[in-house]
């Protein structure tokens, strides 16, 4: 009889556990939200891309066409531990609803061969043509706050761009320059 108390009470401990009415999906605990803002766009992006350990497949579907290649629209599928890394990285430095601003994601291998031809500084395998980098500013943390805590998660590759005032983030091996 024991053991059927406890089956039946984990039975109906869910129905009737309290819930928020109108509660938002965003202020659950096992939502992942991220909210991006294109610098070459102008398009602002806010939006719950994981619920729980599943990501929400419109979410990244949304995420890769905001990310793409502003120079031709080509959309590419992106690693979605880079959304992990970039929800991390504004937690670590106690922004974790701010906007992040993106200045580069997607690259197709034209454009990053055209950005190669202006700078030394671009790879010429870089992880943008992968849809495993992203360059970014936050607004209020400096560049170097932004690098420093980026180093600090130790989930990829870290570039820091001083006189340009963006960090690059990816989920490559681990390294910095």
């Amino acid at each position: 009889m024991h053991h059927t108390f406890f089956v039946l009470l984990a039975f109906i401990l869910p129905l009737t556990a309290p819930t928020a009415p109108n509660a938002s999906p965003a202020k659950r605990e096992d939502v992942s939200r991220i909210r991006l803002y294109n610098t070459h766009t102008n398009e602002h992006l806010d939006i719950v891309y994981k619920e729980g350990e599943d990501y929400v497949p419109e979410a990244i579907t949304e995420l890769e066409h905001f990310l793409r290649d502003t120079r031709t629209g080509e959309v590419h599928s992106f690693d979605p531990k880079l959304f992990d890394l970039l929800t991390d990285l504004t937690a670590t430095v106690g922004k974790p609803d701010a906007e992040i601003n993106v200045v580069c994601g997607y690259r197709t291998p034209e454009t990053n061969q055209m950005l190669r031809r202006r700078s030394r500084r671009v790879a010429k395998h870089s992880l943008h043509m992968q849809a495993m980098a992203i360059d970014i500013r936050l607004p209020g943390v400096t560049a170097k706050e932004l690098r420093d805590a980026a180093l600090s998660l130790q989930r990829g590759g870290v570039g820091y761009y001083r006189r340009r005032g963006f960090v690059h983030v990816d989920v490559g091996p681990i390294r910095h320059w």
